[in-house]
């Protein structure tokens, strides 16, 4: 599916977020990389495969 040389990482490998993005529309808060997944704005993710990757944006470090 990916026309990059070399190609992106596909949806199911653990790098799969190295993926170019093919389509992003910020107005709607998501994009599509060439392997197929949708990532959006909140970090949750949509796999092709149908699998939800749910938000994982970093937690602040509590304060000591």
């Amino acid at each position: 599916m990916c026309p990059h040389q070399p190609p992106c990482p596909v949806a199911e490998s653990p790098a799969h977020e190295a993926a170019r993005l093919v389509v992003y529309r910020p107005e709607q808060g998501w994009g599509l990389r060439c392997n197929g997944a949708l990532c959006f704005e909140d970090t949750g993710e949509l796999l092709p495969n149908g699998q939800i990757i749910a938000p994982h944006r970093p937690t602040p470090k509590a304060a000591t």
